[in-house]
């Protein structure tokens, strides 16, 4: 990876990045298989640089930016979800060549702070994405009944489903219904309870649901998906999280949630990036073969 190459390129010819995304071969949203890999790489611009015990795991550029482009190599992933500034690299690099690329859009809760339930919009705006020809959205909406920040994130989440309807760009939604711990961490709520009505508050939001997808995680007991899943009729792709050591509990309760007829596909970062063993290739490979 030639860290050196992208600085002298941002530093003496900036809009290369415009124009290698006006040059980029797209591809639809979904193929002929109807399905839905995408590789997330967002976690940074929320401070969120930890995987496992690694805390700054995520925190070499260079380093993240070869494990990316390992896994957009590998057959059957379809893209990947980042912010601009990680988006911007893949292009200069020739990375997003018939891929889906997701910008993500609210990045401004970050992980620890007093405000990270107010979760303003500071990533994509729907009008970069659209300018861009990316291919769709993606934000997290995480609500705690005790946090008034929640009702700002709320009211301009649906602002943004609408702006994105008005443009005829999908938006993935992830919605968490969050607590604190005693210690004032943040802790979302994966019963079944909790996810069956995050969904339910996450589909009726915006004038229009058109576009509007699901990003939902796997409930505490996987056997309860099937129910919690029948929230809603909206299309859905599950999310990772730092799933641990325990990679291989990971895809047996991604491969119940993915025969669920609204279900279509993994959205899945850390635990593929990162994986226990190292090896990157293995891992994406084995998520895909869930498929």
């Amino acid at each position: 990876m030639d860290i050196a190459e992208l600085v002298r390129i941002r530093i003496h010819h900036p809009e290369a990045i415009a124009e290698a995304a006006a040059r980029r071969s797209r591809r639809p949203l979904i193929d002929d298989t109807g399905r839905l890999m995408i590789v997330a790489a967002d976690h940074p611009a929320r401070g969120a640089l930890g995987v496992g015990d690694r805390k700054m795991a995520m925190a070499s550029r260079a380093d993240l930016l070869e494990r990316l482009c390992l896994a957009l190599s590998r057959p059957g992933v379809d893209g990947v979800l980042a912010t601009a500034d990680i988006l911007d690299d893949l292009l200069l690099l020739g990375a997003l060549d018939h891929k889906v690329v997701m910008g993500s859009m609210n990045r401004g809760g970050l992980q620890g702070a007093s405000f990270e339930l107010d979760d303003r919009f500071t990533g994509h705006r729907p009008q970069d994405i659209e300018r861009l020809g990316f291919d769709a959205g993606k934000l997290l909406l995480r609500v705690d009944y005790d946090d008034p920040g929640s009702l700002n994130t709320l009211e301009s989440t649906a602002r943004v489903i609408d702006e994105m309807a008005e443009r005829r760009l999908p938006v993935f939604v992830e919605p968490f219904i969050s607590l604190r711990t005693p210690e004032g961490r943040l802790r979302n709520d994966l019963s079944a309870d909790a996810v069956t009505r995050s969904i339910a508050i996450a589909s009726g939001l915006g004038g229009s649901s058109a576009y509007t997808w699901l990003k939902v995680p796997v409930t505490e007991n996987p056997d309860d998906m099937a129910r919690v899943m029948e929230t809603s009729t909206l299309p859905a792709v599950l999310l990772g999280g730092d799933v641990g050591e325990d990679q291989e509990g990971a895809y047996e309760k991604w491969r119940g949630a993915l025969q669920l007829p609204t279900v279509k596909g993994l959205v899945v970062g850390r635990s593929l990036l990162y994986p226990a063993d190292g090896d990157v290739a293995a891992a994406v490979d084995t998520a895909v073969g869930l498929l």
